[in-house]
């Protein structure tokens, strides 16, 4: 009766590696989406910062 309740349960090893693996890809992954995310705010900080300096003074706003 033991092996029969025993094998009814999955302890197949290919498993483990298989979710292994997986995580192994995940976090690579999320590394790069990470550095990704890093990128991208550096340069919306280089382009915010670019729109800022070229503003035109209040009084060039003005009608003529």
């Amino acid at each position: 009766m033991a092996k029969a309740l025993l094998g009814h349960l999955d302890h197949d090893a290919r498993t483990s590696a298989v979710l292994a693996a997986d995580n192994r890809r995940l976090r690579r992954r999320v590394a790069d989406l990470e550095s990704v995310v890093l990128r991208l705010q550096a340069e919306n900080d280089r382009l915010a910062a670019a729109a800022r300096e070229e503003q035109l003074p209040v009084e060039d706003l003005q009608p003529a």
